[in-house]
């Protein structure tokens, strides 16, 4: 079991994107795989942020498009979302515990850490190096 990451998503719908081809190529080697991987729906609404924003994208899709591209990727078998339980309050306070510092942009990556960690999944594939300070977490980066 693992998260998949929203700079993963955006790679593989952006054929402008450097890493396109290989990340196109690991979302589809998922999505017929026989195991469970996860998405937040913090990691959709920054997808749907990012991919329709003509300021990061240079050809930005429209919502509808960007909705029915993650629509097709959430049909997929083995992918879910990871959404917070009863037991949220606790995780985060004792992930915050355990990181006192974190602020600003690090928050979004900050829930993502507390979802994993309130479901028991460590691993998150990603190219983002910001999760490394999650010492929970076991941070992978498919595209190296």
């Amino acid at each position: 079991m693992f998260v998949v990451d929203t700079n993963l998503l955006l790679y593989a719908v952006n054929p402008d994107a450097a890493d396109h081809t290989n990340a196109k190529a690991l979302l589809e080697a998922w999505r017929r795989e026989d195991v469970s991987w996860f998405l937040t729906w913090g990691i959709v609404y920054e997808f749907l942020r990012v991919s329709t924003h003509a300021g990061v994208f240079p050809e930005p899709l429209d919502l509808a498009s960007a909705r029915a591209w993650l629509a097709a990727v959430l049909a997929t078998p083995g992918c879910g979302l990871l959404v917070e339980t009863d037991l949220h309050a606790e995780v985060l306070e004792e992930v915050a515990g355990l990181h006192p510092r974190v602020s600003g942009n690090l928050v979004h990556d900050f829930h993502t850490a507390v979802l994993m960690r309130e479901h028991g999944i460590a691993e998150i594939r990603t190219a983002d190096t910001d999760f490394h300070q999650f010492e929970f977490l076991k941070v992978v980066n498919p595209l190296v």
